[in-house]
Order: C-alpha cells, then sequence, then structure tokens
C-alpha cells in the first residue's frame, strides 16, 4: 500500500515536471494539489501511514498537505532555475544575430550610397516622409523639405510628371522608373516601389556608364515608338509604302495590297506584286543603285483607272523604301491653275492699267500691254525679264519718273515692297505732265505687282469738281433764296445763310444735321401748320412716288414763302424757300385792278349795247324821213333843202354804219357771232366792196386799182362779211391816200388759201403802233385825212378769224401800207372755224 502511495506521488512529480518545462506552471500546480487532496482524503491509506509514524490521522493529512506544499516548491524553483538559464542562452544567440545583421546592414548602407543618391519612404498611414541620403544632390543641405517641392528642382513638366509618379505610388503601389533633368542641368534617375507597407522613392545622378545605358535605353525606347507610330501611319496611310531588301519586298501596307490587287498586304509581299510598270522600276533602281533618291511622277494603274502618282524612294541600309502619293487631284489643280493663270494673264492683257509683276528675284515676270505703252518700252528689253532697279533706271535715264533729289533713297523706298506685308499707294507726276497712281502689292509667294493708272484726267475732274463745288457753294450762299438739302435719313445735310436767316435758326444747330422733325419745330414760331409740315416730311422720307412738290406758306409774320420739294438723284431731297411777299402784294394789287379793269370793260360793252340799240331806232327813223322827202313825190326842194337833207343823210348813214360795226365787235366779243357760210366768189366780193367806195373815190381823187387772179375762183366763207371785210380795208386805204393817189386790191389763190390784199401809198404806220391798229377806238390820221372810229380794221380782224384765217400788217413810214388777209380753203380749217 505504502509503495503505490509512493508511486502515485512520483508519476504526479514527474507530470508537474514536465509542465513546468513546458511553461505551463500554473497547470502543474493545478495537478498537484488535487493529488495531495485525494492522498488525504484516502483513510485506509493515512491509517496505515500513520500507524507506521506514531502520527494520528489529522497530523498525516497535515504532514501530507505540507509535503504536496513543499513538493510544488521545489518543482517551482528548479523550473524558474531552468527558465533563467534557457533565457540567458536565447539572448547570448540573440545578441549575435543582432551584430551579425548591423554588420550586413552597415555592409549594404555603404553599397548602396557608394554613389550620390536619396531616398525618400513614407510608411502606411503616415505622410512625414524618412529622407536619407545626400540632399545636397537637389536641394541645399539645410533644407530638406524643399526636395518634396519637386518644382523647386525640377522643370515644370517634369516635376508634374514626377508629382503624378509620387501620388500613384502611395495610393495603389504603382511602381515607377523616370529619368529626368534637373533645372540645374543634371540627369537623374528616379524609381519607385512599394516594399514592406513602405513607399519609397530613389532619386540617383546618372554619370558615366549608366548615363549612357540610360540614354541608350531612352533613345531605344523612342525608338520603339517612333518605329510603332511609324508603323500605324504607314498600315492606316492611303498611300502606296513599301520596303524592299534584296530578296524583293519585306513589307507593303493595306494601300499598297488594295493597289496590287492583292488579298492582303502578306499575300503582296509573297506574290512579290510590283507597283510599278517595269520602265519605272529601271528608272527608279537606276537612281537607287547610283545613290541618290529618286523622285518622279508616273502614271501607275490601280484598280483598273490609270492615275498619276507621285514616287518617292531613298536607299535605307541593305534595302529602300518607297512611297507613292496620289497626284491626280494635284495634277489636275495644276492645269487648272495654268488655265487660270493663262485667264488671268489674257485679263490683264485687256486693263487700260499698266500691271508688271516682279518675282522673289525682283525679275520682270509678267507686263501687260497697256505698261509697255505707257512706258514705251522696247518688248525685246521687256521680254529679257530685267530686274527691277534696271527697268527704273532706263525710266529715269528717259526723264519718265518723278524728278527726285536723291534717286538712290527714293528707288531703295521703293524697294521696301519686296519686305512689306501690306499694299502701298501713291502718285507720280510726271515730267510730261501726266499724273500716275502706283500701287505696290506684295505676292505672296514673293515679289510685287505694280499697277499703274494715268489718273491725269481724274484729277484734273476732280479739281473741276472741286472748283465747282466751292462755285456751288458760293452760289448758294450768295442766293436770296433758302436752300437746304435733306438725306433720304431726315437729316439736314446742306443749307445756305438764306435759309437760316428766313426761318431764324442758329447756323451751328444746323451743322449738327438736325432732323427734319427738329428742323420743323424750330420753325413753328413763324408757321404752324401741321398739314404742310406733314407733307414736308412726307416728301424728303419717301421711298417711292418721288415728285415735286410745290407749297405756298403763308407765315404769322405776313410774309409769304414760295416752297419747292425737288427730289435730287442721290435720294436726297432740296427744300427752296422765295420770299414772294412783294410778289404777292403785287399780284393782289394787279388782281384787283384787272377784276376793276374787267368790270369796266364789261360796263363799257354793256353801255355800248345800250346806246347802239338806243340810237339805232332813232337813226332808223331819221334815214327814212330823209328818203322820204328826198322822193320826188313828197314836193320839191329847194338847193338849199336839198344840200341840208343830203348832209343829214349821209352823216345818218355814217352813224348807222358806226352803230352797227359796234353791235358786231360785241356780238364777236359775246360770243354770239355766227356766220352764214356759203360759197364766196372772191372777184364779185372784191367789186361789191369797191362799189361802196366810189362817191369817195370820186371826191378824193383815189384810183383803185384791181389785180384779180384769174384762178382765184370761189371760196367757203359768209359772203357779207367778206364784202363787210374788204370794205373796211378799202375805206381805210382810201382814207390814208393822198389825193390823186393809188389803192391796189388783189386777190391769189394759195394751196390752201385765198389771200386778199389792200395797198394805199400813204403815211406808213410806225413800228411801235403796229400792234394797236386792230384795237377797238384806236384811230390816228398820221397826217392824213382819215377821220373814223377806229373800228374798221378790228372787224376786219374779227371777221377773217371767225373764218380761220389771219390778219398781217406790212408797213413802212413815208411809203404806205399793205394789210394781207388769208381765208382759208381747206375743210378742217372752215370746220374749226364754225
Amino acid at each position: 500500500m505504502m509503495s503505490g502511495v509512493i508511486t502515485a506521488m512520483r508519476r504526479t512529480l514527474l507530470s508537474c515536471t514536465t509542465l513546468a518545462r513546458s511553461g505551463l506552471i500554473g497547470l502543474a500546480a493545478a495537478t498537484l494539489l488535487p493529488a495531495g487532496r485525494a492522498m488525504a482524503a484516502d483513510l485506509p491509506v493515512l491509517n496505515e501511514l500513520a500507524g507506521l509514524l506514531g502520527f494520528n490521522r489529522q497530523e498525516i493529512a497535515v504532514l501530507t498537505t505540507a509535503l504536496a506544499l513543499l513538493g510544488f516548491s521545489v518543482v517551482s524553483a528548479i523550473l524558474l532555475m531552468r527558465s533563467r538559464l534557457s533565457a540567458a542562452r536565447d539572448e547570448a544567440r540573440l545578441r549575435s544575430r543582432i551584430g551579425e545583421l548591423q554588420v550586413q546592414t552597415d555592409s549594404y548602407r555603404a553599397l548602396l550610397f557608394a554613389e550620390p543618391q536619396v531616398l525618400i519612404s513614407w510608411a502606411a498611414g503616415d505622410n512625414r516622409p524618412q529622407i536619407s541620403g545626400d540632399i545636397s544632390l537637389l536641394v541645399h543641405q539645410d533644407s530638406p523639405q524643399r526636395l518634396l517641392a519637386f518644382g523647386t528642382w525640377l522643370p515644370p513638366e517634369p516635376a508634374l510628371q514626377m508629382d503624378h509618379a509620387v501620388d500613384a505610388l502611395r495610393e495603389t503601389g504603382e511602381g515607377f522608373l523616370l529619368n529626368l533633368t534637373t533645372v540645374t542641368g543634371r540627369a537623374i534617375e528616379a524609381t519607385g516601389r512599394a516594399i514592406g507597407g513602405q513607399a519609397i522613392v530613389r532619386i540617383r545622378e546618372l554619370s558615366g556608364l549608366r548615363r549612357e545605358l540610360a540614354e541608350t535605353n531612352l533613345r531605344f525606347k523612342q525608338l520603339a515608338d517612333e518605329t510603332k507610330m511609324l508603323r500605324g501611319f504607314a498600315a492606316t496611310s492611303p498611300w502606296p509604302i513599301w520596303a524592299r531588301d534584296a530578296r524583293g519586298l519585306s513589307y507593303v501596307n493595306d494601300a499598297y495590297a488594295r493597289a496590287t490587287d492583292a488579298a492582303d498586304a502578306a499575300d503582296a509581299i509573297s506574290r512579290n506584286l510590283e507597283l510599278l510598270d517595269s520602265a519605272g522600276r529601271s528608272e527608279m533602281e537606276r537612281a537607287l543603285h547610283g545613290g541618290s533618291a529618286f523622285n518622279a511622277r508616273l502614271a501607275i494603274v490601280t484598280s483598273g483607272e490609270r492615275a498619276f502618282y507621285d514616287v518617292r524612294a531613298i536607299n535605307i541600309g541593305e534595302g529602300s523604301i518607297g512611297i507613292a502619293i496620289d497626284a491626280s487631284e494635284a495634277d489636275a489643280l495644276r492645269q487648272a491653275l495654268v488655265r487660270m493663270a493663262d485667264a488671268h494673264r489674257r485679263t490683264l492683257d485687256q486693263l487700260s492699267s499698266g500691271v508688271a509683276v516682279f518675282d522673289g528675284q525682283r525679275r520682270l515676270a509678267f507686263y501687260n500691254d497697256s505698261y509697255r505703252r505707257l512706258w514705251d518700252l522696247d518688248t525685246a528689253f521687256l521680254d529679257s525679264h530685267p530686274d527691277d532697279s534696271s527697268v527704273l533706271d532706263r525710266l529715269r535715264a528717259a526723264r519718265k519718273l518723278p524728278e527726285q533729289a536723291d534717286f538712290r533713297a527714293w528707288k531703295a523706298k521703293l524697294q521696301e515692297a519686296y519686305r512689306a506685308v501690306e499694299t502701298a499707294k501713291d502718285t507720280w507726276f510726271l515730267p510730261d505732265g501726266r499724273a500716275l497712281s502706283v500701287v505696290t502689292t506684295p505676292n505672296p509667294e514673293g515679289g510685287v505687282t505694280y499697277l499703274f493708272d494715268d489718273v491725269t484726267e481724274s484729277l484734273d475732274l476732280a479739281r473741276r469738281f472741286d472748283g465747282l463745288i466751292r462755285v456751288q457753294r458760293e452760289t448758294l450762299d450768295s442766293l436770296a433764296e433758302g436752300v437746304a438739302v435733306f438725306g433720304s435719313n431726315g437729316r439736314a445735310q446742306l443749307f445756305n445763310p438764306a435759309f437760316a436767316r428766313m426761318w431764324k435758326l442758329s447756323a451751328e444747330s444746323l451743322r449738327e444735321q438736325p432732323h427734319i422733325d427738329a428742323v420743323a419745330g424750330w420753325c413753328r414760331p413763324l408757321f404752324d401748320e401741321p398739314r404742310a409740315w406733314q407733307t414736308i416730311r412726307e416728301a424728303i422720307t419717301a421711298i417711292e412716288n418721288r415728285i415735286d412738290v410745290p407749297l405756298k406758306l403763308d407765315r404769322k409774320d405776313g410774309s409769304v414763302l414760295d416752297c419747292m420739294l425737288r427730289p435730287l438723284p442721290d435720294g436726297a431731297t432740296m427744300l427752296t424757300f422765295q420770299d414772294i411777299t412783294d410778289t404777292e402784294n403785287v399780284e393782289r394789287a394787279l388782281r384787283e385792278r384787272n377784276e376793276a379793269l374787267e368790270t369796266a370793260g364789261q360796263m363799257k360793252i354793256d353801255f355800248v349795247h345800250h346806246v347802239s340799240y338806243e340810237l339805232r331806232a332813232p337813226l332808223t327813223t331819221i334815214i327814212g324821213f330823209a328818203h322820204f322827202l328826198s322822193d320826188p313825190s313828197t314836193g320839191p326842194l329847194t338847193p338849199k333843202q336839198a344840200e341840208y337833207l343830203d348832209y343829214v343823210t349821209k352823216s345818218t348813214n355814217a352813224l348807222l354804219a358806226l352803230t352797227n360795226n359796234i353791235l358786231d365787235l360785241a356780238t364777236i366779243d359775246a360770243g354770239a357771232m355766227r356766220l352764214e357760210l356759203g360759197s364766196v366768189d372772191a372777184t364779185k366780193a372784191i367789186m361789191a366792196a369797191a362799189e361802196g367806195i366810189q362817191d369817195r373815190l370820186a371826191t378824193d381823187r383815189i384810183h383803185l386799182k384791181v389785180e384779180v387772179d384769174p384762178n382765184v375762183g370761189s371760196f367757203t366763207g359768209d359772203e357779207r362779211r367778206v364784202v363787210q371785210v374788204l370794205y373796211n380795208l378799202l375805206a381805210n386805204a382810201v382814207g390814208f391816200s393822198p389825193q390823186d393817189g393809188t389803192v391796189v386790191v388783189s386777190a391769189t389763190r394759195t394751196e390752201r388759201s385765198v389771200v386778199f390784199s389792200v395797198s394805199d401809198s400813204g403815211p406808213g404806220i410806225p413800228p411801235e403802233m403796229k400792234d394797236k391798229v386792230f384795237d377797238w377806238f384806236e384811230s390816228r390820221s398820221h397826217g392824213s385825212r382819215h377821220r373814223g372810229a377806229g373800228l374798221g380794221l378790228s372787224l376786219v380782224r374779227s371777221f377773217v378769224e371767225l373764218h380761220g384765217g389771219k390778219v398781217r400788217v406790212d408797213s413802212v413810214v413815208g411809203k404806205g401800207t399793205m394789210v394781207t388777209c388769208d381765208f382759208p380753203t381747206e375743210q378742217a380749217q372752215r370746220n374749226a372755224a364754225e
């Protein structure tokens, strides 16, 4: 039994020791204590143990617990000692490892910073960088923070590139490798990597072999990029491109394949399809074998159509490359340009202006015939393409250029046009009196175009026009009439002082070109008639129906203006104002006088009518009783009574004739006279009129001579009035003829009329009296025996004009007078007379 207990305790102690070695001391204690308690609880064992040792049961339990605690303490002490020894051995090994790592770190650091470089690192989540290395490579040693301001030591574009690369490294861990150049010209390499949760940037200077390697890599990259770009360009180019080596085609693009009707580029290369014909290939091979580039325009058949291509080929290494550019459109444009240039040349040859075109070498490239004739230059000289200076020197030698004090400076200034960009204009006054307008225009392709126009007549016309304008201005200013011109926009463009004075306007205000509405407002104190001003405004601003508009303006100051609105060819309107106040007053007085005269004349006519009718009745009675007394059946008269009765008869007959004449004239003036038309025998009419003056011819011893054309015949008229006309003419001729004189009456026939003429040998009619001989009651004796009321010739003219004829008086003072009467024979004139 005892041996079992001891064996159990040993096992327990071994378990605790194993747990303690493993570092599980708490678990060993927890194992030992329950074991002690179990042993104490085992009464048979305790009783046996107590019996052997001589202790009671309680003492044995306490002893067992103490032994358990002692065992635990011993085990713990042993285990603690072993742990300390193990820790000492681990610390020694760790120190040795740290020393080895320090040595390695120093070696790596020495190796890392063997060349100038800077390391910048950012821990994850930390914005504060750790900087190590030689920062003087980039910034001043005392300002490390400036290292992060890339713009302080890098140009703007590389600094921006560096910023983006660092931001991408810190945010996404994207590495980078940049070859940059600082503002001081140093070549550096910036490398970024994400290592162990840190973003690390390494910046080092490139020098020696590394720099050359970096430059080589850069050039290689550039070449790769250029190659890629050129291949992309060649693949998408619309022009055929090919490369050739010793074996044949080594590269073609899609355009080449399409041009040679190949399925694709590989098909064209495998079949070695040629774009050029044999002649073109031979020519290109000769040029390339000679070491020169090939450049020619060849005809190539593509897709069944023949077109012109500009073919370029050069040697590259062991082979050659070539390109064919479609020149069909360019060729068509060139031909069109040639045709256009020829058309322009023909057009310029037709111009009256002289044109000369000098090229970029200042040689004459073109001239027209007007230029040759203007300067009278030899055609052979011009066709030799002389330079600008030679032409000017020849013109100067012929004294055809303006006289200049310094001809060389003048020529140099003229030839500045070859370097100018804008057109220059000048006027040359030549020694022969001509004036030329010279326009020099720089050509876009180089050279100058000269344009010469003879403006002698233009300048002369301009001078004349300016003179006329000045004369017109002076004339307008000196006019008494007010003149103003308004444009189509209604604003005053021109005025004269009379206009300003007439309307009491300020000349300064009118010079500001006021609108017609403003002018009308200024003029309303003198003339306020809205309708008239509206008419003026419409005439000025109207677009259609522009006609002259006359107006009469009665102003408030009592003056009267005659206004005329006249449209001008340029769309303007001219207003003229004439002060007709005096004319109006005179016209008013004349009108009133005329009305008075018309009233007096009407009164005279009424009086003559009244008196004539009143005299006619008693005259008829007296004439009747005189005839009755002269009849022998009434009884004999004494000689004295017969003489008195003869006087009474003659006087009453003359008075009756006068009364009848007055009545006829009054009837004609009243428009109530009617002709009794019929056939009139000219000869009988003359005889009837001559019979009425026989007694006067005998009394005055006047000889009457009748001259009638046998072919005079007859005409249509009022026979009684024709006889009355002839009678009055004969009576008038007898009255003015001296005794023993001759009166001639004649009748002739013309194509359209019958002409009666009565002439006398009297004193004649003075020129100032000719226009009055046909007036009523105009009677002048002019030293003759004629006495009368002055109505005879008035009746003659009235009766002849009623027949549609005319009366003409020809008289020479001292030799006599001839009165001619034309009676028309044409039916149309007779109808007009009717």
